[in-house]
């Protein structure tokens, strides 16, 4: 019989693992010294949009999103991407220049790769970046008396869905594309400055999929008001008119016994918080003072951030 690989890699044989695969998180973090710990993810994957240079600067904000979402800075990049053989290489060329272009901006460098033929295109990074041993933010420290910050508004499946139907005539998906481009790293810098207990990005498991790893992890019970999370332009409408993502229902599905809503909720505003975001904002659980001067800092910055919601003994998420 195999052994479980938590028993392989079990954290007391390695002590030096400070998140590994036990206690699941944005990313991995290995301390090198007292004063240095290594912060390791990837994530790749189709495109999400038509161009090929957003495709890969969004993949890229992506990827190194989870390295800000520990607290980190990123360091360096490797390419992993697969293209059709008969793919134009100019196309492919404008999907590696939007990586770079992400990845210089983060003040990374991208070191090598790795690349093979698929019948789908994808892409993505792996990121390795640094991190204090000490300051390292996971999802475990969320505190009853948090409150909740949100560093980007939601939509994101819904309006490039729509888009990829026709059903966008108003253009919304411009503004989704500058969301998802946008880095993660001024927000988690705010964050780190302002202490944050707790912190992750939300991406593919929604708002609700991705506090409920909070809530889990820390053992808490997260709320969330739904009136004051923000959506991008177009995304409650559409949501309105049963423009649905695939991935919305399996989250609501898997999270039917952690999550409980209000009755009467909006159907479209459900779905809203169910949505898998692509390069999604921060949620950041810390002290009510805290959060509401580094949502002032966001704003003064130019940059969106709301307070959605609080942390309270008990378990699950409550959305009301």
């Amino acid at each position: 019989m195999l052994r479980p690989i938590t028993e392989t890699f079990a954290a007391s044989a390695f002590p030096d693992l400070l998140v590994g695969i036990e206690g699941p998180d944005d990313a991995a973090v290995y301390r090198l010294t007292d004063e240095i710990a290594i912060v390791q993810t990837v994530d790749f994957f189709p495109p999400v949009v038509d161009d090929p240079r957003q495709f890969g600067g969004i993949a890229a904000a992506n990827a190194m999103s989870d390295v800000y979402a520990m607290g980190g800075e990123v360091l360096l990049a490797l390419n992993i991407a697969a293209f059709p053989e008969d793919l134009d290489p100019a196309v492919i060329a404008r999907v590696f220049h939007g990586g770079a272009e992400k990845v210089a901006e983060a003040g990374g460098v991208i070191a090598g790769g790795h690349t093979l033929y698929d019948a789908e295109p994808k892409y993505g990074l792996a990121v390795t970046g640094v991190v204090h041993p000490d300051r390292v933010i996971a999802k475990a420290g969320a505190r009853a008396g948090d409150a909740l910050v949100l560093t980007k508004p939601l939509g994101t499946g819904i309006v490039l869905t729509a888009a990829r139907d026709g059903r966008d005539p108003a253009g919304h998906a411009a503004a989704a594309v500058v969301s998802m481009l946008a880095l993660n790293r001024h927000a988690s810098h705010l964050a780190r400055d302002a202490g944050a207990h707790a912190m992750t990005d939300v991406t593919g498991f929604g708002l609700l999929g991705h506090a409920d790893e909070v809530a889990a992890r820390s053992d808490v019970r997260i709320v969330i008001d739904a009136a004051r999370v923000p959506a991008l332009p177009g995304a409650l409408a559409y949501a309105a008119l049963g423009i649905v993502t695939g991935g919305a229902a399996r989250n609501r599905d898997g999270l039917a016994d952690r999550v409980r809503l209000p009755a009467g909720l909006d159907a479209a505003v459900a779905h809203l918080l169910f949505d898998p975001q692509t390069s999604g904002g921060l949620l950041v659980a810390l002290a009510p003072p805290a959060a509401r001067a580094m949502v002032r800092r966001l704003h003064d910055d130019g940059l969106p951030g709301a307070v959605v919601g609080r942390v309270e003994a008990g378990a699950g998420v409550v959305v009301e």
